[in-house]
């Protein structure tokens, strides 16, 4: 920086002074790094055309937190052709602060399983610092890539360069938003299905419902390759594919000798056996590992610590679960398990599921109220009768042990798996005794 400690605005060339942040600077003192650094860098660079806006947005920063408001409020900004991907930003005070009075935000969609090449991420930085204030986040909690502070009249320039490198705007308002898939079979081992395929199978069938923003409310596919659930689906997804396996749990037992050789009988006994939840691992005598597969409930921990021993069945899949979301009109939300397993092999695969979103999409279109997640849509009809809307019929097999599971209901339990039962030996083709 300059010795007189100011800024030369790109507009009139005239000085503009750093603006005093005493508070700001107070969290620069932890342990832990600071986005507060950051944003000092970036004000700094007394080249960059970005360094004004940089500058007064420290300003506005350091009066919302003297006077405990925030100052931002929104508005209408986009590119041609598109109904969301942008968040408009409009500050309050921009009398005060008249170069940070626009600072909008555009959501990128990141390549499925978040794969990029440094040529990528060098030009993505680029652009920014061309058209926009030089933050990025590499990812917001919606997944996308979040090109943080743009004036209104730079986000069409900037939104056709992403573009021209063959990036896309995201979901924002009431849409499809952008999904997000685990890096998957291209690193993990644990890898139940094709992540990359599904993400963009189901996205490239729905971009209209993101761009141009038609629903009650948002709506998140999220697809993780196994029950580590690495892109947080179960819990922030209203459609959640997990990847699993119905087969037995594949185990090497020379791999299990070797590891409680090297940690000790006590450890793998109390950091192994002991965690599982349904006590379905047990160690012989001789060191070789007895697995309950019938309890086994996929929870991913003994594949975790012992990745060498243990490792998924041949038999993979995925489970569906729909409604997880954050805490809106009726709390925090799980997704509730609606399809426990599905192939994800051949292209005919990738279509059921593409046709089973659909469904789910055009319900929630349909029957959802205004600012209404479909978790919350569920949780207000009633369950059966969403899975009656939706064509998906109840699989008893999801209720292992019903007298254990307190919030199901078991009075027709029977009654229910004998119908179970009759439709699959329907489909199969056998003749079934009439009442």
């Amino acid at each position: 920086m300059s010795q007189d400690d100011s800024i030369r605005t790109e507009d009139d060339g005239v000085s503009s002074p750093l603006h005093p942040t005493p508070m700001l600077d107070e969290l620069e003192t932890g342990p832990w790094p600071s986005f507060v650094t950051g944003l000092k860098r970036l004000r700094d660079n007394a080249d960059a055309q970005y360094a004004p806006m940089m500058n007064d947005l420290l300003g506005q920063l350091e009066h919302s937190y003297e006077n405990r408001l925030g100052y931002w409020k929104g508005g209408t900004v986009s590119v041609f052709g598109y109904g969301g991907g942008v968040i408009p930003r409009f500050s309050e005070v921009a009398g005060k602060f008249p170069a940070s009075k626009e600072f909008h935000t555009l959501r990128v969609q990141p390549p499925a399983g978040m794969h990029y090449d440094t040529d990528t991420l060098r030009k993505l930085c680029d652009i920014w610092e061309r058209h926009g204030s030089g933050l990025i986040a590499f990812h917001g909690q919606s997944g996308d890539i979040m090109f943080q502070g743009c004036s209104t009249e730079n986000v069409q320039p900037a939104f056709d360069e992403l573009n021209e490198a063959g990036f896309d705007l995201g979901g924002a308002g009431p849409a499809l938003r952008t999904s997000m898939s685990c890096v998957g079979h291209a690193r993990c081992e644990m890898s139940c299905y094709d992540e990359v395929k599904a993400h963009r199978s189901v996205i490239n069938e729905f971009l209209d419902e993101m761009h141009r923003p038609a629903l009650p409310y948002k709506f998140k596919f999220k697809f993780s390759g196994c029950g580590n659930d690495c892109v947080n689906a179960i819990h922030r997804a209203d459609f959640a594919v997990i990847g699993t396996w119905r087969d037995d749990m594949k185990v090497n037992q020379d791999e299990v000798k070797a590891y409680v050789a090297r940690v000790g009988r006590k450890y793998a006994i109390d950091q192994v056996i002991t965690r599982c939840p349904t006590r379905a691992l047990s160690l012989n005598d001789d060191d070789t590992l007895d697995v309950d597969n019938r309890s086994c409930v996929r929870c991913m921990h003994c594949l975790n610590v012992m990745n060498k021993a243990l490792s998924p069945g041949d038999d993979r899949g995925a489970s569906i679960l729909i409604g997880g979301k954050r805490a809106l009109k009726v709390g925090d939300l799980m997704g509730t398990m609606m399809i426990p397993f599905i192939k994800l092999e051949t292209d005919e695969d990738y279509e059921n599921l593409v046709a089973l979103a659909r469904r789910m999409l055009e319900f929630f279109a349909d029957n959802a109220l205004e600012h209404e997640r479909i978790g919350e849509t569920i949780d207000r009809i009633g369950l059966p009768a969403f899975l009656e809307a939706v064509g998906i019929d109840p699989d008893p097999n999801m209720v292992n042990h019903p007298r254990t599971s307190c919030y199901v209901r078991t009075d027709d339990f029977t009654d229910e798996a004998d119908k179970y039962f009759e439709r699959k030996a329907r489909e199969a083709g056998l003749n079934v005794a009439a009442d």
